[in-house]
């Protein structure tokens, strides 16, 4: 089976989003420079990524390596990027751990009208200078666009228990 296969229960949306996006003018800000290759050999998930102790780097383009300021070694970041090798088109999607379709919506999938991730990786080394940072582990291949990162805040980055 390859990827673009549809599983039983899917649905597609009968259109690429890519073919009418609006362009909302996302600019990319690096790179990630991971082990990963090919999709085959690409982990499914961050937690899957942190079992084979491979770290990645991050590599900032010259103009955004300022908005680094204030990130500090140890500390954890959202890192948001842009998996280009990704179906857009699947609205309902099969997973194999699922008995049932699930709504991509519901789903950490990179099959998505944007096909945008997020990892919560931790920094291991921080270049400012040259815009590389080393962190833990990633799911993503070698190349990947970075779309933004955010800071992990203790504060406000916990789940709020329910009622």
């Amino acid at each position: 089976m390859t990827d673009f296969d549809k599983r039983d229960g899917e649905v597609t949306l009968g259109f690429d989003p890519d073919e009418t996006a609006d362009d909302g003018r996302v600019v990319f800000i690096g790179k990630i420079r991971s082990p990963w290759k090919t999709r085959s050999e690409c982990p499914k998930n961050i937690a899957r990524a942190r079992e084979r102790g491979q770290p990645a780097y991050l590599e900032i383009d010259d103009a955004w390596r300022p908005g680094l300021t204030g990130l500090e070694v140890g500390g954890h970041i959202f890192v948001l990027y842009w998996m280009a090798e990704a179906r857009r088109d699947l609205i309902m999607q099969k997973p194999r751990h699922r008995p049932e379709p699930t709504g991509v919506f519901a789903l950490r999938s990179p099959a998505r009208p944007n096909p945008i991730a997020l990892g919560v990786v931790r920094i291991l080394e921080l270049d400012q200078i040259a815009g590389r940072i080393k962190i833990d582990a990633i799911d993503a291949l070698d190349q990947t666009a970075i779309v933004d990162i955010k800071p992990w805040f203790d504060t406000t980055d916990i789940a709020t228990p329910a009622p």
